[in-house]
């Protein structure tokens, strides 16, 4: 048997110090001695039988052959000493008693050979200190440890070797343990193989050597452990090493080169990472800084697959919530991180990431997933792992999803920032002090997203205490960037940061930029231009006012109706902020706003019709006019001539000599809403009656009749009738105009007569 194998060579303790002085004195004759070769012959047996089948039969007649356990030049020592001493201690949790105990046997007199082998080869000079540690700490183990205790507890074996074993030795036993388990059937050698591989690493955790390799192997066994428990101690032999800061770094890189998805055993071995607490923020912030890193540099023509592949073990990590504390206190980074992923895996595809070559050798690269689905499934998660619920809930009602994937991604954006500040106050300020040194990192989209979460977050009262620099200074700088992406950004965040009263001075300062806005062709810009405006318009002088209210009337007619709506709601705000010592300064721009406000009084949008005649209100407030009631009429102007014909008489009479009311009328008869072209038209011939006769004179009738001649041709009949009828009027008033003119001429020649 293996233990009387070794037994017989150290049988009692009087041969045992002999054995042991020969070795210290007379090595080279001890290398030839029967003993020696009879140790020989047992390690091999020890290492066959583990390796080979566990047949009964082979155990007792094992062949004898070349052995690499022991070297057998000097200095005599174990060459393979991990390897010997992984094989006797599964032996020692055979099924079988007898194997077992004759295991434990041999495995207590290899301890006390190992013992003096490791006394005389260590150099006693440099490691004397830890070799007398070493010594005393075996005595008290051999004392402490029985046979029987090999017995019952294997792992044990593992205690007392551990001191003896070099990070190379370490290796072997690891490597042997993991080996065997693609060749042992019976679950009790299993239960054995896992306890000694979870009891060594949490013993000698940081002396290890060859750890992506040790990682490697236990990936490739997990598939064919079958017991639970087992399972549990590989995988936790896993966390042990990522938790080590020494090799944190080594396992994730590992871990994550393996293909997306991971299968159901690495999906598992993620889930069940369990680190300790002090070491979970660590861990899961070296694996939140590989996909930042991703983000730093510029957009690359294909996606690094590292990316990719931490994203999905963001998600398998976050679904175990085993890191639930780490994922609470990186919630900030974790979450802008995922929605800068998100952002540049927009439109892609698995063809459209780096993947290192030979990874997908025994599979087809999948086509069902992308890297966007990965991006989102992984947020999703975080907010339910950190009890955002509610946040979740309106992400879902609002389409939020669905905006994040596409061209509105920063629409969702905006709508999680807004979902965190309203439920989660303390998470939007812990994002908001992140965001103010991260938003001027990384590549475009980075900065994009970071800096669309950053503006939205303004709103909280936290933004007061933010220094100007990080505030208005920074949204001044991008309403100066080429990017019009930027530009919106900065108008968005001007108009949250508007709303606190005490930052409206600051903001006061960037007028010029923000009146510039005004003339922007995105409807967003001038959208949020108007807000931020209608906010400041009473800190405004008359200048400006003056200035702002022409910029406003050439927006009126806008065919977007929320900027043509919005701009007349701003220009009724200027009229209100006006002092009465300053009237005078924009009394032109308020007569100009008369007739189109009139005419879009009668827009077929009720939003639009129905402000035009409140900013007309305040306009004839504004000049102290009353107006007649017909204004404010709802129905279509054209099917009642009379009130039609008041309401002209008013404008032209109150306007005469004012401004060029026929004129301006004109010009929206070839506005494209149909109800606008028909009131236009309508109004210039019923204007022409009370216009001043003289204007019309020197100007001549030309010009009107040509664009009504015009209009004879439009499809609409309504119209076409309509432009007949006022074109008739305008020839009329010009003979008029002519008779009275030569009337005027004999009157002036009779009088010279007469004299």
């Amino acid at each position: 048997m293996l233990g009387c194998g070794v037994y017989v060579l150290i049988k009692s303790v009087e041969e045992r110090e002999s054995w042991l002085v020969a070795v210290q004195t007379e090595a080279p004759s001890i290398l030839v001695s029967p003993e020696y070769f009879l140790l020989q012959q047992c390690l091999r047996a020890s290492n066959s039988v583990l390796l080979g089948s566990f047949s009964r039969c082979s155990y007792k007649s094992i062949p004898v052959s070349d052995s690499t356990l022991l070297l057998t030049q000097l200095p005599l020592q174990f060459q393979r000493l991990g390897n010997l001493v992984a094989v006797m201690a599964l032996l020692c949790g055979d099924p079988q008693k007898e194997v077992a105990e004759e295991a434990a046997e041999g495995t207590h007199y290899l301890l006390h050979i190992t013992l003096r082998l490791k006394y005389i080869t260590q150099d006693r000079d440099n490691n004397s200190k830890n070799l007398r540690e070493t010594l005393k700490k075996c005595r008290l183990l051999l004392e402490q440890y029985s046979l029987k205790r090999f017995y019952c507890c294997p792992y044990k074996i593992v205690q007392v070797f551990e001191v003896f074993l070099d990070s190379r030795e370490l290796g072997q036993f690891i490597m042997t343990i993991l080996d065997s388990l693609k060749n042992l059937p019976h679950p009790c050698i299993q239960q054995t193989a896992g306890e000694l591989l979870i009891t060594l690493v949490k013993s000698a955790e940081a002396r290890f050597e060859r750890v992506p390799e040790i990682v490697g192997v236990i990936c490739a066994r997990l598939s064919i452990i079958t017991l639970t428990s087992v399972r549990q101690q590989i995988i936790n032999t896993v966390s042990l090493f990522v938790s080590r800061p020494k090799y944190t770094d080594v396992v994730l890189s590992h871990l994550l080169c393996h293909p997306v998805p991971y299968d159901r055993h690495l999906a598992e071995l993620w889930r069940s990472l369990e680190v300790e607490l002090s070491n979970t923020t660590w861990v899961l912030w070296r694996l939140l800084r590989k996909l930042q890193k991703c983000h730093e540099g510029p957009s690359q023509e294909k996606m690094a697959y590292v990316a990719v592949a931490v994203t999905d073990a963001l998600y398998e990590v976050l679904m175990g919530n085993k890191l639930r504390a780490a994922a609470f206190r990186l919630f900030p980074q974790l979450l802008m991180t995922l929605l800068i992923q998100i952002h540049h895996s927009i439109g892609l595809t698995m063809s459209d990431v780096s993947i290192p070559s030979g990874l997908y050798a025994e599979q087809e690269v999948p086509t069902e997933v992308t890297p966007l689905c990965f991006a989102i499934q992984a947020t999703k998660t975080l907010l339910l792992r950190t009890l955002c619920w509610q946040e979740f809930s309106i992400m879902e009602k609002s389409g939020g999803w669905t905006l994040l994937k596409g061209e509105g991604h920063l629409q969702g954006v905006f709508l999680l920032a807004n979902a965190l500040m309203e439920r989660s106050h303390l998470f939007a300020y812990k994002i908001l002090y992140l965001l103010v040194p991260l938003i001027n990192r990384g590549n475009d989209k980075h900065k994009l997203t970071s800096a669309g979460f950053f503006v939205e977050l303004l709103k909280s009262p936290m933004a007061r205490r933010l220094p100007k620099v990080y505030s208005t200074i920074r949204l001044k700088a991008w309403l100066n960037e080429e990017s019009k992406l930027f530009r919106i950004l900065a108008l968005r965040g001007l108009r949250n940061l508007v709303r606190h009263q005490e930052m409206r001075e600051d903001i006061k300062s960037l007028l010029p930029c923000i009146l510039s806005s005004l003339h922007e062709t995105d409807e967003r810009s001038i959208l949020l231009a108007i807000q931020i405006l209608l906010q400041l318009v009473r800190m405004l002088d008359s200048t400006t006012l003056a200035t702002m209210m022409k910029t406003l009337l050439s927006l009126f007619g806008d065919v977007r109706q929320d900027v043509h709506c919005f701009s007349m709601t701003l220009f009724g705000a200027s009229i209100k902020a006006v002092k009465h010592t300053e009237k005078k300064s924009v009394e032109g721009q308020v007569l100009e706003s008369l007739v189109p406000l009139l005419l879009f009084s009668q827009d077929e949008n009720d939003e639009i019709a129905k402000e035009s005649r409140r900013v007309l209100t305040l306009c004839a407030r504004f000049l102290n006019w009353k107006l007649p009631r017909e204004v404010y009429c709802k129905d279509p102007l054209y099917i009642k001539p009379n009130e039609v014909r008041r309401v002209c008489k008013f404008f032209g009479e109150k306007s005469k000599g004012k401004i060029d009311i026929l004129d301006q009328t004109l010009t929206y008869s070839k506005d494209p809403k149909l109800p606008i072209r028909r009131t236009a038209v309508l109004f210039v011939g019923l204007l022409s009656h009370y216009v001043d006769t003289s204007e019309l004179k020197r100007k001549g009738t030309d010009w009107i009749e040509k664009d009504l001649r015009e209009l004879l041709q439009d499809p609409e009949p309504s119209l076409r009738i309509l432009a007949s009828q006022a074109l008739f009027r305008i020839q009329r008033v010009g003979s008029t105009s002519e008779a009275e003119t030569s009337v005027s001429w004999l009157r002036k020649l009779l009088c010279c007569l007469h004299t």
